[in-house]
């Protein structure tokens, strides 16, 4: 189905065409109809399938139909991450370019002054990070008795970070009639709880949330834990790297990993929760214009991010939730195109390893890599766990084992 065919604003339709914007993705073409006729929605789709333009092109359009005048906002879009939010925001601003509808954005790590002065100013549509748009309230900065939308974006991961009480006294202070669109990665029982509370008689939509793309290539790679940074750049060294993610489990790894890579000259870039904005910003914009060919990311840090042509994912550490797994290598081969997603996997992760394949109902390919010498023994600081221990008495070498796990001799 095209976007031509839906009722949309004039406005909106010419900047669809700017755009190069032709035809709907599934969570499109499922959500934007109910959307439009004022149904409250919840949408279930992976990163990188459209459903930021699912939620805004019906937000905007009702926003245009409204004739009422008013300086308070009327739209209130709620995301995890500042990073998501200045992406919903950028998107929100292209779709509105030949509009009067006004747009301001509100997240934490930046100055609380120039939000200020736009929230007086009066605007149409806030999309903010839960506690930020918190802070101005209680400071009374802005009004939220006119919203008659109210989006949450990420719903599942703002929930992990904790952010259900933020929402809960946000919602508080909003109209009771209201449309409410909720997007979400996965649909767990915390999501739907919340859907129940702030949504009525919604209808949902799931999208191919349980399998990746089947154009992505999927690969393990065992080795010990204290080799996994050496083998990241071994393996790097043998491919072309055009724009690649590397996820991580901590702050620290992603610092150690980046200056390891630069080490290497690797042209990588580091992104995580302790970054200052303008660093993030300037990662993101020297990652997205070619200047880093590497972007390392915490799990957080990452989240929403929705870059176009990133050809390899390299999951550093596993994820502890099959789902995100998912989510991380989705990341890769968008549009169709070819992608390959990399793992590296220690002994001590072989029990997340099962759960990632129980839900994709098949067994990842396991590599080794030639020449690259597992046998390496750990230093003094790294003592390995008792698993580990026991399963290297069990076999002649480490490098012999994990020849026999991908059926190489």
């Amino acid at each position: 189905m095209e976007f031509k065919e839906l009722t949309l604003n004039k406005s909106l339709q010419s900047a669809l065409e700017k755009l190069g914007v032709a035809d709907m993705t599934p969570i499109q073409e499922q959500g934007i109809p109910p959307a439009l006729e004022g149904r409250d929605l919840i949408g279930c789709a992976q990163t990188g399938t459209g459903k930021t333009f699912a939620f805004l092109l019906p937000t905007l359009d009702r926003l245009l139909n409204d004739r009422r005048k008013t300086k308070d906002p009327r739209v209130v879009v709620l995301a995890p991450t500042r990073e998501l939010v200045i992406q919903v925001t950028e998107q929100a601003q292209k779709l509105a370019s030949r509009t009067p509808i006004r747009i301001t954005s509100v997240y934490g790590g930046a100055g609380m002054k120039s939000q200020i002065d736009k929230l007086r100013r009066g605007t149409d549509i806030i999309i903010a990070t839960p506690g930020r748009l918190m802070d101005h309230m209680r400071r009374r900065n802005v009004n939220l008795r006119e919203i008659n939308t109210l989006i949450l974006d990420e719903a599942d991961r703002m929930l992990d970070m904790g952010f259900l009480p933020d929402i809960k006294y946000i919602v508080n202070q909003l109209p009771q009639k209201r449309q409410t669109l909720l997007f979400s990665a996965t649909m767990p029982n915390s999501v739907l709880s919340l859907a129940q509370r702030f949504q009525e008689k919604p209808i949902k939509i799931e999208i191919a949330i349980s399998r990746p793309p089947e154009t992505i290539r999927q690969a393990l790679y065992p080795v010990p834990k204290h080799l996994k940074t050496e083998l990241l750049v071994a393996i790097l060294d043998q491919m072309e790297i055009e724009s690649m993610l590397v996820f991580t489990a901590t702050k620290v790894e992603a610092e150690v990993v980046t200056r390891k890579l630069s080490e290497n000259n690797i042209k990588a870039a580091c992104i995580h929760g302790d970054f200052k904005q303008r660093d993030r910003v300037n990662a993101l914009k020297g990652f997205q214009s070619g200047r880093y060919q590497v972007l390392v990311a915490t799990n957080v840090a990452a989240r929403g991010l929705d870059i176009d042509g990133i050809s390899h994912v390299i999951n550093y550490d596993i994820p502890e939730q099959a789902d995100d797994y998912i989510h991380r290598i989705g990341r890769t081969a968008r549009a169709e195109a070819d992608g390959d997603a990399i793992s590296l996997v220690t002994p001590d992760d072989e029990a997340l390893v099962y759960r990632i394949e129980y839900v994709l109902e098949h067994k990842v390919e396991r590599k080794i890599l030639d020449d690259f010498d597992y046998d390496v023994p750990a230093p003094s600081w790294a003592k390995p766990s008792a698993k580990a221990l026991l399963e290297r008495n069990q076999s002649r070498s480490l490098a012999d084992r994990w020849r026999r796990m991908s059926g190489r001799r």
